[in-house]
């Protein structure tokens, strides 16, 4: 049988964000899959500007609660294996079919990726595991969880087979934003259920304002997790919940501090975040749990987004002073139809970064002579077009 599937987004205050992510949907290497919305009036008004927007299905986010958009869009979807993405990320191109091909084996119930941060190539999150205390920890090259952990899957970049959330049921509508997946992941674990991690489903997350942090990520509410935090305490970790939710104090203390030294917050805002806190901690504590359950049978047919595979990525290189008519040429490209990435250079040392732009093209940007890789030396040398076929050799981990 064909494995199919369904990619569901949900947005809320960030519909600039949205039409990138969708742009980048759209250019995905593969004709097995859908894409639904679960999105606030201005996302559904983006979306349906789309030039695809007749193949998306679109839905209106009635609450602002994560748990519950998520589970709307499981819902609507009529794929085998459904995925999550949020809104102020982007995928890479072979991301729908990476996932696909994980749920090949049948026991994988569930997947998720690595997680690049907004230089498009330090890697935010990778493969992390997370306790019943809702901690997290990095597995480094041990890919097995402990007894008392699961794999941790990252919201933004995560998949699960329809057929395993019947017997799961759906996230948990207490949880409005934070932990939601945790305590999902917890479930799964319990029921015996294989979660992978797969290195080549690949996300770039953008961290985007939203009603909850600055773009700098100061936070601006504290309350939500707060609340998830005792909820999740409460479900998975009740004996240890008073303990735990005092390191959770004096971690965010510490995490506002650290801010405050950075001249990013002011003790106005500092006591009035955790103040928020205190009133999620007390909310939470006697919050409603709900966890609905999903039918077997997919709600209506199938409607992938793309019925042939885009067109081969052109790849254009050139040094930086020359930006403007390199960028025009990628929206050209873009314009009809071809998926598109520019390689700018300049003969300096200077650091590359790498983005998904809002024209809808890949834009990688650095010296001549600095690392694109992290890990690598500071400064390297470097002939220019040997240095392009490296570059171009490692994007999208080719």
């Amino acid at each position: 049988m064909t494995l199919r599937l369904s990619v569901v987004v949900v947005s809320a205050g960030r519909a600039r964000a949205l039409a990138r992510c969708l742009t980048a949907l759209g250019q995905m290497r593969s004709t097995r899959y859908e894409v639904i919305v679960v999105a606030d009036a201005d996302g559904l008004a983006v979306a349906g500007s789309q030039p695809f927007a007749d193949r998306l299905v679109l839905l209106p986010q009635e609450v602002e609660n994560i748990s519950a958009a998520r589970n709307a869009g499981i819902g609507a979807a009529a794929g085998d294996v459904i995925a999550f993405i949020d809104d102020d990320a982007v995928p890479e191109p072979g991301w729908a079919e990476a996932i696909l091909d994980g749920f090949e084996d049948a026991e994988t119930g569930a997947i998720t990726g690595p997680v690049i941060g907004r230089n498009g190539i330090s890697l935010q999150w990778g493969r992390m595991a997370v306790d019943r205390l809702g901690r997290d920890r990095w597995l480094g090259d041990d890919p097995v969880p402990a007894p008392d952990e699961a794999l941790k899957p990252h919201g933004t970049n995560m998949a699960l087979r329809r057929s395993v959330l019947t017997r799961t049921r759906l996230f948990d509508t207490g949880f409005r934003f934070y932990l939601d997946e945790t305590d999902l992941a917890l479930r799964l674990t319990d029921l015996g259920a294989s979660m992978r991690y797969l290195p080549g489903a690949v996300v770039h997350h953008g961290f985007a304002a939203s009603t909850r942090r600055r773009e700098d990520r100061v936070p601006l509410s504290l309350h939500d997790i707060g609340a998830s935090s005792a909820l999740f305490l409460r479900k998975h970790a009740p004996t240890e919940m008073d303990a735990a939710l005092e390191q959770l104090v004096a971690d965010q203390r510490t995490r506002l501090l650290r801010m405050a030294k950075q001249r990013r917050l002011g003790p106005v805002e500092m006591r009035a975040l955790m103040e928020s806190l205190a009133a999620g901690i007390t909310e939470g504590r006697t919050r409603e749990s709900h966890v609905p359950t999903l039918t077997a049978a997919p709600p209506r047919t199938f409607a992938p987004l793309r019925s042939t595979l885009p067109l081969p990525m052109t790849c254009r290189d050139g040094w930086r002073h020359r930006a403007a008519a390199l960028r025009r040429a990628a929206a050209a490209d873009v314009a009809q139809g071809q998926p598109a990435a520019l390689l700018m250079l300049e003969p300096t040392p200077r650091k590359h970064r790498l983005v998904f732009t809002e024209g809808g093209w890949w834009e990688q940007c650095g010296g001549l002579f600095g690392p694109s890789d992290r890990g690598a030396p500071r400064l390297q040398l470097w002939r220019y077009r040997a240095r392009v076929a490296a570059e171009w050799a490692r994007l999208f981990r080719a």
